[in-house]
């Protein structure tokens, strides 16, 4: 495959994953722009009504069960001869580690903010993730079919609370829940949907001139003008260098559950959204699209086929041609790794891949010798990516199977769910050394998902005993491990990586263990980041 091949192949790339605060539409967003893409026919609409379908997206039992996405979900489809690599993410706080994982393995996001609720605590920590990683960050306003906050309103919380100038693309025509279409910025017209039944479909398009408009809007079509005149005024003008900079960011407005809107967002997201771009390697070279194949792990499922019961390791294409039977070296373990198997995804339906190029996802199945942020690659001279981090735990629980007959089970299925990294599986000398697997979770959700999966999937059902730890800290010198095990109310924990944690009770045991030993080295998790 000849660089130049390479280079064309990624420049029709466009990878991105839809991010937000829980129910704002995510998922639902996700079907509408694959509708309009035309690779679905049919959107699943809204989790939980009688009589619709789950998204495509939220294929899992529990998802389909409570309405909720629990895991990102890779969707792969071509439109207007553009490769789109779609990740929707879970949006609840105790998934967030899954969803910084995707967030480094996309060339840009969607940040879907509630028309009613605007920027939420944790649309804001997604905002302040991609702009640690100078990812570029298309807003779009969602549900403004419902009663809502003011347009201007929200861009200016914004951009006083993200310091990401709002540039406004579409604009709404009428206030929020009294929806008449959206005025397109950039040359005046408006486009008016005609709803169909139940938003099953796309919705039908009417677009206006200026003079049309103004003629049949009124008011509402000049209010619309004045508000987006306003906001280009001040800063908000179209710049897509400040965009593709990370420093603006393009807004839209609509109504997924309705596919109103959407057509838009995917057009922008096709004629501007970042192509692939050369990643910086762990020594912080940038490691060129022509170069030779490199490819990171971020992601591992399992059960996305319950007849075979695999396991699928997601990974993301930095640089080279791919292709399905090629032998590549996995940087951690130095031992090479052949692609016999190799797919693309579409939620839970997938295809074999016989090439792939930088930007696309890959999902390589039975690939149990790999954990998430493995690097990949082809040739003689190693490459390495940075290892993505894994956030500071704040709850904790010992698991013991059920029936201790099924020990052996058990503990297989224990390992899935860490390859996965549905929960960290820590160890504890305390609790002896024949392998009492200590889960350590972001949010208490995590515990949820892994006991469903446990006794649904892995047929090995297992009970928790939640440890009341509140404070972690990480134990820089591994020699002072007695001095925090001899506490009542606190202990070590070791992760696979081979960090050690110290985990306390409350602020008293810490500073009680401080003042009993002043020289004992512990620090705080950077950004709740370890």
């Amino acid at each position: 495959m000849v660089a130049r091949d390479v280079l064309y192949e990624a420049a029709r790339r466009r990878t991105f994953a839809v991010i937000s605060h829980p129910d704002a539409g995510k998922s639902t967003l996700t079907e509408a722009i694959a509708l309009h893409a035309k690779a679905i026919t049919e959107a699943g609409a809204v989790h939980g009504k009688p009589g619709r379908r789950a998204v495509v997206s939220d294929w899992m039992r529990l998802e389909q069960a409570r309405g909720i996405s629990v895991t990102s979900a890779v969707l792969t489809f071509s439109y207007r001869d553009i490769l789109i690599n779609l990740v929707d993410t879970p949006g609840h706080a105790d998934f967030s580690e899954d969803t910084y994982r995707v967030v480094s393995a996309v060339d840009s996001v969607v940040m879907l903010l509630d028309a009613a609720k605007g920027l939420e605590s944790q649309t804001l920590r997604l905002f302040d993730v991609c702009r640690a990683q100078g990812i570029p960050v298309i807003t779009f306003v969602n549900k403004w079919d419902r009663p809502g906050r003011d347009a201007l309103e929200l861009c200016d919380e914004l951009a006083a609370r993200t310091g990401l100038q709002p540039m406004p693309l579409t604009w709404p025509v009428g206030p929020a829940g009294d929806f008449h279409g959206v005025l397109d910025c950039r040359d005046g017209t408006v486009v008016r949907y005609l709803r169909t039944v139940g938003g099953a479909a796309a919705a039908r398009e009417e677009r206006l001139d200026p003079t049309a408009a103004a003629a049949q809007e009124g008011a509402a079509w000049s209010v619309a003008r004045e508000e987006a005149d306003l906001l280009a005024d001040s800063g908000g003008g179209i710049g897509l260098e400040r965009f593709l900079a990370a420093e603006a960011s393009p807004v839209l407005f609509g109504a997924a559950l309705l596919n109103q809107g959407v057509r838009q967002l995917l057009d922008f997201l096709v004629d501007s959204a970042p192509a692939p771009r050369p990643r910086a390697d762990v020594t912080g070279q940038p490691r060129h699209l022509d170069a030779p194949f490199s490819a990171f792990v971020f992601k591992v499922q399992t059960g996305m086929n319950p007849a075979h019961r695999d396991q699928v390791a997601f990974a993301r294409v930095c640089s080279g041609a791919f292709e399905r039977g090629m032998v590549v070296t996995n940087t951690a373990t130095g031992r090479p790794f052949a692609t016999k198997y190799v797919q693309q995804a579409f939620g839970r339906q997938r295809s074999t891949v016989d090439v792939a190029y930088p930007g696309d996802v890959i999902g390589l199945v039975n690939a149990t010798v790999l954990r998430v942020g493995d690097t990949l690659f082809a040739g003689a001279v190693p490459v390495r990516f940075p290892r993505l981090p894994s956030f500071a735990p704040a709850c904790f629980a010992v698991a013991r199977p059920a029936d201790i007959s099924r020990a052996k089970q058990f503990h297989r299925a224990i390992a899935r769910l860490r390859a996965e990294g549905i929960v960290q599986v820590m160890r504890s000398q305390r609790r002896g050394q024949g392998g009492i697997p200590v889960l350590a979770a972001v949010g208490p959700m995590q515990f949820e998902v892994a006991l469903h999966r446990m006794e649904w999937e892995f047929a090995s059902p297992m009970t928790l005993e939640h440890l009341a730890y509140t404070v972690v800290r990480r134990l820089v010198d591994p020699g002072q491990r007695p001095l925090v095990d001899a506490g009542w109310r606190s202990e070590v924990l070791e992760r696979e990586d081979g960090t050690e944690l110290a985990v306390f009770a409350s602020q008293i045991e810490l500073a009680v263990l401080q003042r009993l030993h002043p020289h004992i080295e512990l620090d705080h998790l950077v950004g709740g980041v370890g």
